[in-house]
């Protein structure tokens, strides 16, 4: 047998260089959050029936316009008087404990639904909001933005963080009143209308 047919050529390997180092190549994340990160009852940061509960719910669409069924949204909120919420035992579900956080997976339309109370403002001169995570496939890093009560216009307008985004912008970060008196948030990841994604500290959220 010829050397042609024995011979094992030796594999290049430009990362291997001595005194080298090569960044780790970026990985998406998942798509594993239906398999473990959703627990039961993360979505219902108050059970339904709860006085002053309302729904909080929308769609997680791509750049396309079509909805993520893999997208998974977490949510961090005051409680009615503005108070921040201990995190500690944030995924405790006793049915009467408000813990200001939630998680929840998207359905395969991209919808998403949390029964939550409406926060109160944080602070004087601050429009009322709720903290958002959105973790999806083909994400490298989670993408942060708020949702904004829709209600009183005057302190959406004073809003200090709110009057930083373009005003054509603004509309993306406040959600909708629907004839039930549910709130909708529709999150775009891309395309027309695009979600102001924002960057911050965690504990600021």
């Amino acid at each position: 047998m010829s050397d042609q047919h024995t011979r094992t050529a030796t594999p290049t390997r430009p990362y291997a260089v001595p005194g080298v180092l090569v960044p780790t190549p970026g990985q998406t994340i998942g798509p594993f959050y239906h398999y473990a990160l959703p627990y039961e009852g993360g979505e219902l940061l108050v059970p339904p029936g709860t006085p002053g509960a309302v729904q909080l719910h929308g769609t997680v669409t791509d750049g396309a316009g079509a909805g993520l069924q893999d997208a998974l949204l977490e949510i961090w909120q005051c409680d009615p008087a503005g108070r921040p919420v201990q995190r500690q035992g944030s995924m405790h579900r006793d049915g009467h404990t408000f813990t200001g956080f939630g998680r929840v997976s998207t359905r395969r339309d991209g919808h998403y639904s949390f029964t939550t109370l409406e926060p109160g403002p944080s602070a004087p001169g601050r429009a009322p909001f709720v903290a958002v995570t959105v973790f999806a496939r083909g994400l490298l890093n989670r993408l942060f933005t708020r949702i904004y009560l829709p209600d009183d216009t005057d302190a959406l307008a004073a809003d200090p963080f709110l009057r930083s985004v373009p005003e054509d912008r603004r509309p993306t970060l406040v959600a909708a009143r629907e004839p039930d008196g549910s709130l909708r948030f529709d999150i775009r990841l891309q395309g027309d209308d695009e979600t102001v994604f924002l960057r911050f500290p965690r504990q600021e959220l």
